[in-house]
């Protein structure tokens, strides 16, 4: 699985919403399905199944790859700046969460903090809509989520892709702009 974490320096939830729409596209233009969740903290993470080919290296080096190309895109909005104080108030493109021993909040998982937020899976639907933000979903709130709407990662193993074909495809986008 590939990662990214989108994290907030402000409390902006529409150029959120919009960031991680524009990675699940980005994304989607080269050939790779994507998952959305909650953090249950102050951002979203999105998540790529892989087909398991790629090492702990070639997913770091992808995920770095992707998160240069969509701060091309918007570098008003969004960094690569790991440092808060060198942010100028952009949302962090994380993809440190990609490297051997990295973790980030496993799904369902609860958060340590006030009303017990939950990293919860939710669909593009619901973000798109602007129905969901980092902090929806809480201990109390999660078995009638699940109830209601079921599991909506319960597919995403089935989705895994080549890695390979997809860093083909970045490249071969970056190749085509450059000749433009």
């Amino acid at each position: 699985m590939c990662v990214f974490d989108l994290d907030p320096s402000a409390d902006e939830p529409v150029v959120l919403r919009d960031a991680a729409l524009r990675l699940r596209d980005l994304l989607a233009e080269i050939g790779l399905p994507s998952w959305v969740k909650t953090t249950g903290s102050k951002g979203f993470h999105i998540a790529v199944p892989l087909d398991g080919h790629a090492d702990f290296e070639d997913v770091a080096r992808f995920a770095q790859a992707v998160g240069r190309r969509l701060v091309e895109r918007d570098p008003d909005h969004l960094t690569l700046e790991f440092h808060k104080a060198a942010r100028g108030g952009r949302i962090l493109v994380d993809t440190g969460r990609n490297g051997y021993s990295a973790t980030f909040a496993a799904a369902y998982s609860v958060r340590a903090r006030p009303g017990a937020p939950v990293s919860a899976p939710c669909t593009w639907r619901e973000l798109e809509r602007g129905e969901i933000g980092p902090q929806t979903f809480s201990l109390r709130t999660m078995a009638r989520r699940v109830t209601a709407v079921g599991d909506p990662w319960s597919e995403m193993r089935r989705q895994g892709r080549s890695l390979h074909r997809a860093l083909d495809r970045l490249r071969g986008g970056v190749e085509r702009q450059r000749r433009s």
